[in-house]
């Protein structure tokens, strides 16, 4: 399948989370990698502030978006405070400052980490893990975060604990945010706008209200689904798989 997405004009404002959904396959990862220039689009231009971002080196590129994987790749042994002091890189020599270890200090105690700071990374829990390469991120002083399934692989404690200090973050630094996320009901608490992918196109975008209707998610996941409010936004209770749904 050939991913394609024509013509998206995303505008996020400070202090906003826009969440990207759709099944297996959408694109969703694509997209945000496309966003970050991890890959790189055949035809279209991705914009950043009206600056094509294929045409920024990878340092101008962590100075304005700070990219948060599903998981960490393979990472040579080193210490948490390590792992998050490399976000530093786009704003510091090969040789750290005072400042960039202040930095350090300040978002490992913001995520309440730094209990662990000088252990291995690769000992740490998933829920761990993850908050780690939120903290390194964060360290890039980006505009911009994105993420990829933040999620993924978080029982469901961790999830919420996650994107409350994602979402408290965004507001109180006046960031923006982009996630890819599996889960409707996580994405319609914490994000303030949806796109919704099929096929790697998309299918529809705008306010939760608005996106997770039973008709979009009968059309896009292939199940009959019960909608309900829960503080102004959608709840979504799986009930059953359409025909076309079954395996």
């Amino acid at each position: 399948m050939r991913t394609t997405f024509p013509e998206i004009k995303l505008e996020l404002a400070p202090s906003e989370v826009l969440g990207i959904v759709g099944p297996n396959g959408s694109g969703k990862s694509t997209l945000i990698r496309c966003i970050d220039n991890i890959l790189k689009p055949q035809q279209e231009s991705i914009l950043l502030n009206g600056q094509e971002v294929r045409r920024l080196s990878r340092i101008e590129i962590a100075r304005h978006m700070g990219y948060v994987p599903q998981r960490a790749a393979h990472i040579f042994p080193t210490t948490v405070f390590d792992t998050v002091l490399m976000g530093r890189r786009p704003h510091a020599s090969w040789r750290s400052s005072e400042q960039d270890v202040d930095r350090v200090v300040e978002i490992l105690g913001l995520l309440e980490i730094e209990d662990f700071a000088l252990r291995d990374f690769g000992e740490l829990s998933g829920g761990e893990q993850q908050k780690v390469l939120l903290a390194r991120a964060l360290a890039q002083e980006a505009d911009v975060l994105l993420l990829d399934e933040p999620t993924s692989n978080l029982d469901i404690r961790h999830q919420l604990e996650v994107m409350d200090i994602l979402r408290n973050l965004v507001r109180e630094r006046e960031l923006s945010a982009i996630m890819a996320i599996h889960d409707l009901n996580l994405a319609s608490r914490f994000s303030d706008k949806l796109v919704m992918l099929k096929d790697g196109k998309v299918y529809a975008a705008g306010e939760s209200n608005d996106i997770l209707n039973i008709e979009n998610i009968r059309e896009i996941y292939g199940i009959e689904v019960a909608v309900y409010k829960d503080s102004g936004r959608p709840h979504i209770v799986p009930l059953a798989p359409t025909r076309r749904g079954k395996i």
